[in-house]
């Protein structure tokens, strides 16, 4: 009962994401951490020496990021674990009560940069535009507690979809060309050992996350 009593919010948040799942209320979400995805491809390139070349979302919840250089071992391992630690650290950033503002207001700055620097396809273009925007007013019109919530609604529905999404790519349906084919035509092993390994990954993050971040009260207080 303390658990409930100390974390229903956070339950209930993840009762009525599971529950909206296959409808279009939860589509922005799953757009978002799309857009997380090729973003964390493209990151990997920079980092490892290489550049993006473009940045694409479509609502038919698919993407691509194209590259020039960089590792890629690296650049195709960074689509499902990096989506998985943006929303983990978003979600974690809720839970400690770090400047819930802030990081919304830079959230939706980065989907407009990328948006300017990156995106050549109008889905994309209205996606990140969208998104980044309605981002950048909720900074700034709404409570800081209504942004602490938002914040933990989109890291939540990451730490969801990205196992979720390592299962169907990569073990229930391994004939897709998904991240991890292409890493096991390009560097060795199977699609569903590279799926195995991230889906074992994503749920020690997940654990990580929660244990770390609850506490004994994870509850969002606004005032009266």
């Amino acid at each position: 009962m303390a658990f409930l009593r100390g974390h229903w919010q956070l339950i209930a948040l993840t009762v009525v994401v599971f529950a909206l799942w296959s409808t279009p209320v939860v589509l922005p979400l799953k757009l978002l951490v799309v857009f997380f995805h090729e973003l964390s491809h493209g990151l990997a390139a920079v980092l490892t020496g290489g550049a993006i070349e473009s940045i694409s979302v479509n609502f038919q919840q698919g993407g691509e990021a194209w590259t020039r250089g960089g590792s890629r071992f690296v650049i195709l391992t960074a689509g499902y674990l990096g989506s998985l630690a943006i929303g983990a650290g978003l979600l974690f950033t809720a839970l400690r009560g770090w400047a819930d503002r802030a990081v919304l207001m830079g959230l939706g700055v980065l989907m407009l940069v990328v948006l300017v620097l990156y995106v050549r396809d109008i889905p994309a273009a209205l996606i990140c535009g969208a998104t980044g925007a309605a981002l950048l007013a909720a900074s700034r019109f709404l409570s800081a507690p209504i942004c602490d919530l938002i914040l933990r609604v989109i890291g939540l529905s990451s730490l969801i979809y990205v196992p979720y999404d390592i299962f169907d790519d990569t073990l229930r349906r391994a004939s897709l060309n998904s991240d991890a084919r292409m890493l096991a035509e390009e560097i060795g092993g199977t699609t569903m050992m590279w799926g195995a390994l991230w889906l074992v990954i994503s749920l020690a993050v997940i654990f990580w996350c929660l244990r770390r971040g609850l506490g004994r009260d994870s509850n969002v207080k606004f005032a009266r």
